[in-house]
């Protein structure tokens, strides 16, 4: 393989792709949601503790003359009850698409087994396969099959071999990097949507369409048939892509409607026995490592009530900027994107 077509590989994923920094793309997807949140209450905890411990004022003599404790953890219990609140919408949301009379649950099916016979079809298969992720590796691995008989199909002579070649070799190499991402991931984890995002298949359908456009009248009927079968192929890639982007949103927000409410629990006491027990500063005494105890017991008991919503931040994070990125379905870039360097024509007359 050239180097040209592996750089184009590298640029097919949705890391080659972004703006953003490694560290930035991590923690927005790839990071465990658990750890997300762990590592934004830390931060959170470690803020409140050097401010109250470095402030003009101590917060045990603010306490003595007002009660912002009180007004604070009143504050948090409507917040955790509004929030729980919010989380059974979004479950209610989540489960009525789930609903729905025969006549449409039987359409449904009927669309869905239509569909997997269409790419049952193009993938060469009797059955296509039932796992997400396998189901995605067939198509993505039919696309690099179909590359491969377009490249052999075309003559050893002139632009058409070279443009169609750098097309071609991109291809391979981005496929072959996400079958591999995809031969080890499980529905139910990021690892099968984050793979198929790194399949740039609206840019390869610009790029097939462009060949064809371009040299339709001098590909041999072999190359024209494989190039219809490819562009045939990546047109599925993207429903099916979609399809697997909805399921894991609902699976996501199930999860997340679980995780609050499991949340919500140990915060809403924490933030009631605020109210009820930190109004006083003599009930806390002594020092821990030179801060004020009650400062330990106070950012503690902080960070544990706002526990709720940084895990509905941790999660919207991620699930916000899927959307973002899946935004259009087919050959749209809605990013800044310098133009692909593997096919170059004059769009001029």
């Amino acid at each position: 393989m050239t180097d040209s077509a592996a750089e184009s590989g590298d640029a097919g994923t949705m890391r080659g792709r972004a703006a953003e920094s490694s560290w930035k793309l991590w923690a927005l997807l790839n990071a465990d949601r658990w750890l997300v949140t762990a590592g934004i209450l830390a931060g959170f905890f470690g803020v409140l503790v050097l401010v109250s411990a470095f402030a003009p004022v101590p917060l045990r003599r603010v306490l003595g003359q007002s009660d912002p404790n009180e007004t604070l953890f009143q504050a948090l219990v409507t917040a955790i009850i509004t929030g729980v609140t919010l989380v059974v919408t979004i479950t209610q949301l989540v489960i009525s698409q789930e609903l729905g009379a025969a006549g449409d649950q039987r359409e449904r099916m009927e669309g869905a087994m239509q569909f997997r016979a269409d790419a049952a079809d193009l993938i060469d298969a009797n059955v296509s396969p039932p796992e997400p992720a396998a189901f995605l590796q067939s198509l993505v691995d039919a696309t690099r099959t179909q590359a491969d008989a377009l490249a052999t199909a075309v003559e050893d002579t002139g632009d058409v071999w070279k443009d169609v070649n750098s097309y071609t070799d991109g291809l391979e190499a981005n496929a072959a990097h996400v079958n591999e991402r995809l031969a080890d991931a499980e529905f139910g984890t990021f690892e099968v949507l984050h793979a198929a995002l790194d399949y740039n298949y609206s840019w390869k359908i610009y790029e097939g369409k462009r060949l064809q456009t371009e040299y339709g009248d001098v590909l041999t009927d072999d190359a024209d048939e494989a190039l219809d079968d490819l562009l045939e192929t990546l047109r599925l890639f993207g429903p099916a892509r979609e399809h697997i982007k909805t399921l894991y949103f609902q699976w996501e927000l199930i999860n997340l409607s679980r995780s609050i409410l499991y949340a919500a629990v140990p915060a809403l006491v924490v933030a009631i026995a605020g109210v009820l027990f930190l109004d006083t500063p003599g009930t806390i005494i002594g020092t821990t490592l030179g801060v004020d105890n009650l400062v330990w017991v106070v950012s503690a008991a902080t960070t544990i009530a706002l526990a709720p919503f940084v895990i509905l931040l941790a999660y919207v994070l991620r699930i916000a900027t899927i959307a973002k990125r899946t935004l259009a379905i087919g050959p749209f870039v809605l990013r800044e994107t310098d133009r692909s360097e593997t096919i170059e024509w004059d769009d001029t007359e």
